[in-house]
């Protein structure tokens, strides 16, 4: 017990140590960084289990060869993982392989707030506008302007580019406009680098085009303040407010409908919440849901089953098929995270089958009847959009064209066909500590459909509004209630009982 705690101490110690010295303008010799990037090659060829399902082997290796001849001198952490790592892997078409930061630099960067294009853009077809401006002072960029160019890139321009540094799965690119409009200076600062000034085109409310020059922005700290802008930690928050980040359940006042919002299949003690919310629903007599998952980026796959059980109209299985090409993470095991447990998982959930792969029989083979007791049998209207991925993505699929069930807005962003997951470690490389998220199983959807690339389509399509953006209305949400309303109105007509 003394020797264990003795190395606990020591490494609290030196993770501070490390954090609190931690130099980001520290540069790797470029045969470090090759030796990062050359460890990254063999474990991606050995254990990825789609490596080459959108991308073939041909273009991969050539893509391999071209980012690392890119490695000519010393680079920082943050060089390496934006021009080097980061576009490398989006070629995998993999929306679960993706690259972050070292937990040096997570720690250091930690409340820090950097300077950049003081505006959020948001993104749709080839149009941008302000979402928000961070200068609160500026008269000219209101919310909902259009603007034509940023120092002469386009939003096509923009989306196109920064769309080659981040990951989807196959062709669902949806997912990027949102990305992008979520965090526009950062990816801005982070690919095209900062300037003083920057020259804004735009159309004024004449709709005229003007061009004016904006300064980068700088967050100005607040000398009583540790950091620039504080913001409370999820510990901070009293723990109902803490899950209600996660899932809620608000009936409307008119009986007509409920409004569930699930924003996680990992948290939330979702088994609880879904139990008492469907007897909810069942005792009120609630006779159409609004299901909002488009914040909803995946998660426990049995909690996405146990939804799915819930609604669907029918039995179902959880995939068509769930495989990988390795059993164990030997020779890398020391590069990945929780090595140990996931090679324990991965021998006991795997079978080797006549066709060489790995399947998980009990996801491919099990049939999941619908709940019994407070299965939802009234109306259902599922928001998806971009950011509805992976197992949210796969829910999507399950329930879409069965009757009373209409997914309404947007394209997801996981895969129709199929994505990867199950498992997904890190990858640490060992001089820079950067890491790479490593799938090790394949999913092809249940009744998938033949063309693989794009996500799952909603049955209403119901696009971005710049009416709606300026006036800060959640478009898709009231488009529902509408539909519901007028349903409401036509069952009074007809005389017919809307609980039935």
């Amino acid at each position: 017990m003394r020797l264990f705690y003795f190395f606990f101490i020591a490494t609290v110690f030196i993770s501070c140590s490390a954090s609190r010295h931690y130099n980001p303008a520290k540069k790797y010799p470029p045969g470090e960084l090759r030796a990062d990037y050359d460890l990254l090659r063999k474990i991606l060829e050995a254990k990825h289990p789609s490596l080459y399902w959108y991308t073939s082997k041909d273009s991969m290796d050539m893509y391999f060869t071209r980012f690392r001849e890119e490695i000519k001198d010393s680079m920082t952490e943050v060089n390496f993982a934006w021009h080097i790592l980061a576009p490398l892997v989006e070629k995998i078409r993999c929306g679960h392989t993706s690259v972050s930061f070292s937990k040096e630099y997570k720690k250091w960067a930690k409340g820090k707030q950097f300077p950049g294009f003081p505006m959020y853009m948001k993104f749709w077809n080839d149009t941008m506008a302000v979402y928000v401006n961070l200068d609160k002072k500026d008269s000219i960029f209101k919310r909902g302007t259009i603007i034509k160019s940023i120092n002469g890139v386009t939003a096509d321009g923009f989306i196109k580019r920064m769309s080659e540094y981040l990951p989807t799965d196959g062709y669902a690119d949806n997912i990027n406009l949102i990305r992008i409009s979520a965090n526009f200076p950062y990816y801005h600062r982070s690919i095209y680098g900062l300037s003083k000034k920057y020259s804004v085109e735009y159309v004024d409310s004449l709709g005229n085009s003007k061009v004016d020059s904006v300064p980068v922005f700088q967050f100005k700290r607040d000398s009583t303040a540790k950091d620039s802008v504080i913001r409370p930690s999820k510990k901070e928050l009293p723990k109902q407010k803490r899950i209600e980040r996660y899932r809620s359940l608000r009936i409307d006042s008119s009986g007509q409908f409920a409004v569930m919002t699930l924003n996680s299949f990992s948290e939330g003690r979702l088994r609880t919440f879904f139990r008492r919310s469907f007897k909810v629903l069942r005792k009120r007599g609630i006779s159409n849901l609004i299901l909002d998952i488009r914040g909803n980026g995946g998660g426990r796959v049995s909690w996405s089953s146990l939804l799915t059980q819930y609604i669907s109209r029918t039995p179902f299985r959880f995939c068509d098929t769930a495989i990988s090409g390795t059993q164990s993470l030997s020779p890398y095991s020391r590069y990945i995270t929780e090595s140990f447990f996931t090679n324990l998982e991965l021998f006991f959930i795997s079978r080797k089958e006549k066709d060489g792969k790995y399947h998980v029989r009990s996801m491919e083979k099990k049939v999941k009847q619908p709940k019994r007791r407070n299965h939802y049998n009234g109306k259902v209207y599922v928001l998806i959009n971009g950011p509805t991925f992976s197992a949210a993505s796969i829910f999507s699929n399950l329930v879409k064209g069965q009757d009373g069930i209409k997914l309404v807005g947007e394209e997801t962003g996981g895969g129709w066909y199929g994505n990867n997951g199950v498992l997904i470690p890190d990858i640490v490389l060992p001089q820079t500590h950067i890491k790479v998220r490593l799938p090790l199983f394949r999913i092809v959807q249940y009744h998938h459909i033949s063309e693989k690339g794009t996500g799952v389509f909603p049955d209403i399509f119901v696009p971005t509004s710049l009416e709606a953006l300026k006036k800060g209305v959640d478009q898709k949400m009231e488009f529902v209630k509408e539909l519901i309303r007028l349903d409401g109105q036509e069952n009074l007509q007809s005389g017919t009982d809307p609980h039935h």
